[in-house]
């Protein structure tokens, strides 16, 4: 997000980025778009907007209570309700301090001097069966489709239920929140969410000054799953749980408790099962709890253990469509989660071929080796026989450079790949600002948030002069064309 904000900064200051058409993005970068997007034609006020958004971070953020306010609205008005709803509710809230409910759809016509704003995510079954030309997915604030084969349908639409092109039920226009939690969902970690709804749940009831033996059960349950996650001993919880649920029955008439054994080594899929009986039989023991926001709550937690992301209604059910897998048409319902884990990079749907590309300029934010989304592409680009320069790499990478040019060659764009880390930024030491800004890092400080944008921008002025002759070569090349 911030290597993006960086980024942007830095290009408008060196008049580069009045001449971009599209901004891509994948993971963290979108919830950068995120926050651009909010603010009409952005790009002619971006020091402004930038100072805004650090701002907002460096704020105090969202109240549990309004967290849970708005995973209630997600669990009662969706009928497909997942753990994206919670991962957006409980943790894009905790680290974007904001719940924003605009509509994709409601920038239309906002941003005349910006750049397109286009979001990336993939099908995850598609990728799961290498369906890879289905598997790119694109929303703007148009339309939401397919990238490579052409299937969409406006952005307002997206998550109704069709039936053979007919409208069957309207779900209401996903927001921004939930976007950037399909988008940004590589790192949706299953320990995270849970202690994330642990602490919510704390809050709650002491905001409410209510407490009960349901509630003891719930953070019980919870710190049972976190236990046995981090393969830790477990003998007291269960017990405790053992306690707690002593007597009571399923809906069968059989005791709940017999089902763990204090001293028995617990396995994810058994405490997995166990928890989704006990969200399964909670009203029957709990029925003072029965209200909308501890419903919301059981019902997040449930899914969480199901761990199907990104559940969507499929537009194209029961459609034919010429270049769509029938794998994709014959399913009512699509899976979508954070592009990032097929590329780390929107190069794809770049490459509609109705895009008609001349040039890339690749950020390449990812953690690890920065050159392996350019390598994939390259390689996924000719699997799929898809228009794409040819990449040729030193032996050594593991101190990148700060500029690579692979050219195009006929209907292939070129494209010039810039890694945030790397040997002229960092002055020999690439490791210690990778281990500074690693993956799993918590909240930035202040300080951190200002040196990634600031190192961020620093490429973007070493490199100036050379994305410039890039960008004249290409002109020069259509021009002659052209005579």
């Amino acid at each position: 997000m911030l290597g993006l904000l960086g980024s942007l900064a830095q290009l408008g200051k060196c008049d580069l980025l009045d001449c971009m058409l599209y901004l891509s993005g994948v993971s963290g970068s979108t919830w950068c778009m995120a926050s651009l997007y909010k603010e009409p034609d952005w790009s002619t006020k971006l020091d402004a907007v930038q100072e805004k958004i650090i701002k907002r971070l460096d704020g105090p953020g969202v109240s549990g209570l309004d967290a849970l306010t708005k995973l209630h609205k997600y669990w009662e008005k969706k009928d497909n309700f997942s753990p994206t709803d919670v991962w957006a509710a409980i943790i894009v809230t905790t680290i974007m301090k904001e719940v924003d409910e605009k509509t994709i759809s409601s920038q239309r016509g906002n941003h005349s001097k910006d750049p397109y704003p286009i979001y990336t995510v993939i099908d995850k079954e598609c990728k799961y069966d290498r369906l890879f030309k289905d598997a790119w997915f694109e929303i703007t604030p148009h339309e939401a489709g397919y990238s490579l084969t052409g299937a969409f349908v406006d952005s307002v639409c997206f998550g109704n239920r069709f039936e053979n092109g007919k409208l069957m039920k309207e779900q209401p226009e996903i927001d921004m929140l939930y976007l950037q939690g399909l988008c940004g969902s590589a790192l949706a970690d299953r320990e995270e969410i849970l202690k994330q709804i642990q602490k919510w749940i704390k809050r709650f009831i002491s905001h409410e000054q209510y407490s009960s033996p349901g509630c003891q059960v719930l953070l019980t349950l919870l710190e049972l799953n976190i236990c046995v996650l981090r393969d830790k001993e477990h003998t007291s919880l269960t017990a405790k749980l053992n306690k707690l649920l002593k007597e009571r029955q399923d809906k069968h008439e059989k005791e709940i408790f017999i089902m763990l054994i204090a001293e028995e080594k617990l396995s994810k899929e058994k405490v997995k099962d166990y928890t989704l009986h006990i969200c399964c039989s909670f009203w029957n023991w709990f029925e003072e709890m029965c209200n909308k926001t501890w419903i919301a709550i059981v019902r997040a937690i449930e899914h969480v253990m199901h761990w199907i992301w990104g559940t969507t209604y499929n537009f194209l059910h029961d459609t034919e469509v010429k270049d769509v897998h029938p794998f994709v048409l014959r399913e009512e319902k699509r899976y979508f989660e954070d592009a990032g884990l097929l590329i780390n990079s929107p190069y794809f749907p770049m490459l509609r071929e109705e895009r008609d590309i001349d040039l890339i300029i690749s950020l390449d934010f990812s953690a690890g080796d920065p050159m392996e989304t350019v390598l994939r592409t390259a390689d996924m680009s000719k699997a799929l026989k898809i228009p794409f320069p040819e990449v040729k790499l030193p032996d050594d990478t593991s101190e990148p450079d700060d500029f690579y040019v692979f050219e195009g060659h006929k209907k292939a764009p070129t494209v010039i790949h810039i890694p945030l880390f790397n040997k002229v930024n960092c002055d020999g030491q690439i490791k210690e600002w990778a281990k500074r800004f690693h993956t799993f890092k918590g909240p930035y400080t202040h300080d951190m948030t200002i040196d990634l944008i600031k190192k961020a921008g620093e490429n973007v002025i070493n490199t100036k002069e050379k994305i410039l002759k890039q960008i004249m070569k290409l002109v020069e090349q259509k021009e002659a064309k052209m005579h």
